[in-house]
């Protein structure tokens, strides 16, 4: 009766895995020289 432990497990299992790879692919494929934007790069408000 305790089937859908297997179930939740093995899809967390699933999830984290995808996602990690997924993150891994995008560090891979940046553009030549290009970083990840942080808070710092953002475009400043216009004055009022």
């Amino acid at each position: 009766m305790a089937t859908w432990y297997f179930a939740w497990v093995l899809g967390l299992g699933l999830a984290v895995g995808f996602s990690i790879l997924n993150g891994t692919w995008h560090e891979v494929h940046l553009p030549n020289g290009a970083t990840v934007p942080d808070e710092t790069e953002l475009p400043k408000p216009l004055p009022a």
